[in-house]
């Protein structure tokens, strides 16, 4: 599977701070979004460190819960931080370890978009769950309802014009509500909906915002490590101005997901 090297996610701890505290307030949105009740079996593809998981088994009371996620990194820190019945694979989203049918809801957080056939793994999902058993998932709105990632891509830009080539606003235009929709229907799912989910992402100041761009995970930071230090502490000040901070220096900003869900449908219906 190739991807950029700038895309990679591999170590839990580096995403926590950078994305990880946002990831696990969306994921709460996204299950209460989703209203499935309990005694359910979840699949959770492409589960990352865990957030989605996490909120899978602390809200939803799951008869059986499974995390699939190719990074063994990612995968060992979902193990040491998703409650029982939590159990973990490491494999590919778009070649699922498991039978067909046999999971009522599978689940993707933030993943689709870093996956190089992201339809493959829609009907994958698919293939996994029952007849009538849904299929969800959420991605960040890069091009504008993710507000610091917006903000540093700008800011980036007005230093280095040649960072606009890896602006996840314009990288990944699937993240928006009609080409999420699209998918879902390519892969025949049915009952489609589309909705925004919107979480504040409170910094206690600069410094917190600026910190996990130095970590090397993910597009941003990956750029951010990548630069002069010269450069980089030009972009830091670019940032700096970009941001509205408050009398205590705290920074109040809101990121937004999409999210999707349809159901498979039932042959003999």
């Amino acid at each position: 599977m190739s991807e950029r090297h700038f895309d990679v996610w591999s170590a839990g701890e580096a995403y926590e701070r950078y994305m990880g505290r946002w990831s696990r307030l969306v994921a709460d949105g996204f299950v209460t979004w989703l209203g499935r009740g309990p005694g359910l079996r979840w699949l959770d593809v492409g589960c990352g460190s865990g957030a989605l998981t996490s909120a899978v088994a602390a809200r939803c009371r799951p008869r059986a819960l499974l995390g699939v996620e190719r990074s063994p990194g990612f995968a060992a820190t979902a193990r040491a931080s998703a409650p029982a019945p939590a159990r973990f694979v490491v494999a590919d989203a778009q070649a699922l370890p498991v039978p067909d049918a046999v999971f009522d809801v599978a689940v993707g957080g933030l993943v689709l978009n870093f996956l190089p056939d992201p339809g493959g793994a829609v009907a994958e999902a698919a293939r996994a769950v029952r007849p009538g058993g849904l299929v969800a998932a959420y991605v960040w709105d890069y091009a504008g309802g993710m507000e610091f990632l917006r903000r540093f891509w700008d800011a980036a830009a007005a230093v280095d014009p040649a960072s606009a080539a890896l602006d996840e606003g314009d990288r990944f235009p699937l993240c928006a509500p009609e080409p999420l929709r699209a998918l879902w229907d390519r892969a025949g799912l049915v009952e489609t909906a589309v909705a925004p989910i919107t979480v504040p992402t409170l910094f206690a100041g600069f410094d917190d915002l600026w910190e996990p761009f130095l970590a090397g995970q993910g597009p941003a930071p990956g750029y951010t490590a990548a630069l002069s230090p010269a450069v980089r502490a030009r972009l830091r000040e670019s940032l700096r101005g970009a941001v509205p901070a408050g009398p205590d220096g705290t920074i109040a900003l809101t990121a937004r997901a999409w999210a999707v869900r349809g159901v498979r449908p039932d042959a003999r219906a």
